[in-house]
């Protein structure tokens, strides 16, 4: 069985964004921080960090934030940029503002460009956030595409072939698959990342992309009722499904 791991709680309650270690005994002392359902006075004290501590505690009445290692599913509307530093909406915009002050960040996994919409995973596992980025585990993400012309026929097999090479690149893409679903509307499914890579395939083939959503990572898709700016939490069966891999 693995050894659950310890912390003070002012350290964790400031690496989660409540504020300094003195902010912490602040809130201590005015009674705002609860656990089992008895006020917390001594906030150096040492407490055992299970998955269900965040049931357990209470900040201002309210449960505490998910602990390190949180995945969150975003429906990223376009126009928000994936940073932290840029001018403009930004995709933290749309999450808790404590959030911001996480230590480990909060990281996208990945990132959608300003025009691109749709699914958006951020974490601040880094593990994870390596696997789901990393070209051997090769996560497959499926977009919907509209254009700008009409498609001409011979693009699925183009993208299938796994020889396309895109201007300024070196080696060949991967094979993707492509379905068309209207004559100016597709879902692109690829297993790469390179910078924006969907776009450039278009443009290869003669043609421009005006709209591009990313509707799933694996089998994790983006749930109807996931409205545009609105997030949700993960839990290990949904990321589980990330890494599934294509039955067709």
């Amino acid at each position: 069985m693995a050894k659950v791991p310890t912390t003070r709680i002012d350290r964790l309650l400031s690496s989660l964004g409540y504020g300094s270690r003195s902010q912490i005994a602040q809130l201590a002392h005015a009674q705002q921080i609860w656990l089992d359902g008895g006020r917390v006075k001594n906030v150096s004290k040492r407490i055992s960090m299970p998955p269900d501590l965040a049931e357990r505690m209470t900040i201002n009445g309210a449960a505490l934030d998910p602990l390190p290692g949180m995945v969150v599913m975003l429906n990223k509307p376009v126009g928000y940029i994936c940073s932290r530093k840029d001018s403009g909406p930004l995709v933290y915009d749309l999450l808790p503002d404590r959030w911001r002050l996480r230590k480990p960040m909060l990281s996208p996994v990945g990132r959608l460009d300003k025009e691109t919409s749709g699914l958006l995973l951020l974490t601040d596992d880094g593990n994870l956030l390596h696997q789901i980025t990393s070209p051997n585990h090769a996560v497959r993400k499926t977009y919907r595409v509209t254009l700008a012309r009409p498609l001409e026929g011979q693009e699925a097999d183009v993208f299938a072939s796994g020889e396309l090479q895109l201007t300024g690149e070196k080696r060949p893409l991967n094979p993707a698959k492509l379905d068309i679903l209207t004559p100016t509307e597709a879902r692109l499914s690829i297993t790469e990342g390179r910078y924006h890579q969907v776009r450039r395939m278009f443009a290869a083939v003669g043609n421009h992309v005006e709209a591009l959503h990313r509707e799933s990572q694996g089998d994790l898709t983006l749930p109807d009722n996931l409205h545009a700016g609105a997030w949700c939490r993960l839990n290990a069966d949904d990321i589980a499904k990330v890494f599934a891999k294509s039955s067709s």
